[in-house]
C-alpha cells in the first residue's frame, strides 16, 4: 500500500509540474508500463520527435534513450529537452561515430549514406538522408544511385537489401536486443502457441525474419494490433511494447518470444527519475547549431518523401 501511495503522489507531482513547466511527456514504446501510463504520447522515436516539434509546449520530457532526445532537440531547438537519465544511451548508436563514418565514406567516394534514425546527431549530420525501420526501403529506393551506404544496423540493411535491386553496403552494427533473438526462440514460441501469429521487428536477424508471419516496426505493430482478428500474437522485439499492445487491445494476447529481450537503457527511466528531472530541469539535451542544421537536413529529406 505504501508503494502504491508513493506512485500516486509522484503522478500528482508530475502532473502539477507538467502544468507549471508547460511540458509534454513523451514515452517510447519500449518504456516500462508506469512511464508509458503518465505520458502524453507513446510511440516510436521519430513519431515522438515530430509530436514534440508540433505541440505547443516549452519543455519536452523524452522518456527514451539519448539519440531520441537529440532528435527532438534537432526538430525543436526552441524547446527545452529533458532526458530523465543521462546514462540512457543506445549501444547500436554508439557502434558508429562521425569520425568513423567520415573515414568509411572515403572508401566509397560519391556514395550516398542512408542513416538509421537510431544514431547520434553527429552521424546524422554526416549522412545524406535518414530512415526509420518502417520506411527504410522507401528511403533507399528514393535515391537514384545503384549502390548506397547504410548505417549502422546491418540487420535492417539486410532486410532492405532483400527487397531492393540496389546494392546495400552495410556498417557492422546491430541492436543487441534484437540480434540476440534467435530462430530457436521463434520455434519454441510456435511450439508452445501453435495458433499464434509471429511478428518480428526488422532489426532482427534475417533468419528470424524468415520465420515470422509479418515483419513490422513498432509503430506498424501498434496499427496491426488494432486491425488483426488474431487473438494470440508472438512478438519478436523488445518486451516493453507488450504493455501498450495489451492496454490498447483487450482480449488479445501479445507474447514475447523471448522474455529477457530487454533494453537495459530503456529501463533506466522510472517515475522517480521523471519527477526529479522535471523538478531540477535537467539533464538537458541540446545539439550544437552547426551539427543540428546538417542533421536536420538529413531528417527533412526523409520527411519530404
Amino acid at each position: 500500500m505504501r508503494r502504491i501511495m508513493t506512485d500516486i503522489v509522484m503522478r500528482e507531482r508530475i502532473a502539477r509540474l507538467k502544468a507549471e513547466r508547460r511540458a509534454v511527456i513523451l514515452a517510447h514504446n519500449y518504456q516500462i508500463g508506469p512511464v508509458q501510463d503518465i505520458a502524453d504520447f507513446v510511440g516510436d522515436s521519430l513519431e515522438l520527435s515530430r509530436k514534440a516539434a508540433a505541440i505547443e509546449a516549452e519543455t519536452v520530457v523524452f522518456c527514451g534513450v539519448h539519440f531520441m532526445a537529440e532528435t527532438a532537440a534537432i526538430l525543436c531547438p526552441d524547446k527545452t529537452v529533458l532526458l530523465p537519465d543521462a546514462g540512457a544511451g543506445c549501444p547500436m548508436a554508439d557502434m558508429i561515430t562521425a569520425e568513423e563514418l567520415r573515414r568509411w565514406k572515403t572508401r566509397y567516394p560519391g556514395r550516398k549514406v542512408v542513416c538509421y534514425v537510431n544514431t547520434s546527431a553527429e552521424v546524422k549530420a554526416e549522412s545524406d538522408i535518414c530512415c526509420t525501420s518502417a520506411n527504410a526501403l522507401q528511403v533507399v529506393e528514393s535515391l537514384p544511385d545503384d549502390e548506397v551506404l547504410f548505417v549502422p544496423d546491418k540487420n535492417l540493411a539486410a532486410f532492405v537489401a532483400r527487397r531492393s535491386r540496389k546494392k546495400i553496403v552495410a556498417w557492422d552494427g546491430y541492436c543487441y536486443v534484437h540480434h540476440h533473438i534467435h530462430p530457436a526462440d521463434i520455434l519454441s514460441g510456435k511450439k508452445a502457441h501453435p495458433d499464434a501469429e509471429v511478428w518480428a521487428h526488422p532489426e532482427c536477424r534475417p533468419e528470424v525474419l524468415d520465420l515470422a508471419d509479418k515483419v513490422l516496426s513498432t509503430g506498424q505493430m501498434v496499427q496491426e494490433a488494432l486491425r488483426t482478428d488474431r487473438r494470440e500474437i508472438l512478438i519478436a522485439t523488445e518486451t516493453g511494447i507488450a504493455h501498450r499492445l495489451r492496454k490498447e487491445n483487450p482480449g488479445k494476447d501479445f507474447l514475447p518470444v523471448k522474455e529477457n529481450a530487454l533494453c537495459a537503457n530503456m529501463k533506466k527511466i522510472t517515475l522517480p527519475k521523471v519527477l526529479s528531472s522535471m523538478e531540477k530541469m535537467k539533464p538537458r539535451v541540446s545539439v550544437p547549431e552547426d551539427i543540428r542544421r546538417r542533421a536536420l537536413g538529413a531528417i527533412e529529406r526523409m520527411i519530404r518523401l
